[in-house]
C-alpha cells in the first residue's frame, strides 16, 4: 500500500486571540454598500471588505490574503472598527495648515462665477473677481481648480 506524499488540508481552527465582530443588519447593508464603492471611494471600499471579511470568521492572514495588503493594515482596521465602529472606517482630519478660505467665500466665488455677469464683460476674469469679493486672486484660481472650473 502506497502513501500519499501530500499533506492533509488543515482545517480551520477558530482564531480565539483575534477578537470577534458582530455586525447589526445596518452595519452589514452600510459596509455591503460601501464595498462596492469604485473611484475615488476605494480606500473606503478595501476597508469595508477588511471587516465584512473578519466578521465572517477569517484570520487577519487570510483576509490579508484575499485582498492582497499587509496583515498589519487588516489588523490596523480591525482595532479601529471594534474601538469605533463605521465612523472608525472614515478618514480622518489629516495635520496641515487650517483652512483660509471659508465655505461662505467659496460659495460666493461660485455663485458669481456661474450665475452673475461683471459689468461691461462677458465673464469674470479671476482678477475682477477677487477684487469685487475682497480676496486674492490665487484664492481664486484655487477654487476654480478645485471645481475644475
Amino acid at each position: 500500500m502506497r502513501r500519499s506524499s501530500r499533506k492533509p488540508q488543515a482545517l480551520p481552527q477558530p482564531h480565539s486571540r483575534l477578537p470577534s465582530i458582530v455586525l447589526s443588519a445596518e452595519e452589514l447593508h452600510l459596509l455591503e454598500s460601501w464595498s462596492r464603492a469604485r473611484r475615488p471611494g476605494q480606500r473606503l471600499a478595501v476597508r469595508a471588505r477588511i471587516v465584512l471579511d473578519c466578521a465572517g470568521g477569517a484570520s487577519n492572514r487570510e483576509v490579508a490574503r484575499r485582498l492582497r495588503i499587509t496583515t498589519q493594515t487588516v489588523g490596523k482596521w480591525r482595532s479601529r472598527f471594534l474601538a469605533e465602529r463605521s465612523p472608525g472606517l472614515l478618514d480622518q482630519p489629516r495635520s496641515g495648515a487650517p483652512r483660509t478660505i471659508s465655505d461662505e467665500i467659496v460659495e460666493a466665488v461660485l455663485t458669481m462665477t456661474l450665475h452673475e455677469h461683471p459689468p461691461d464683460a462677458g465673464r469674470w476674469s479671476s482678477r475682477r473677481l477677487a477684487q469685487a469679493l475682497g480676496i486674492s486672486q490665487r484664492a481664486v484660481l484655487r477654487i476654480w481648480r478645485a471645481f475644475e472650473l
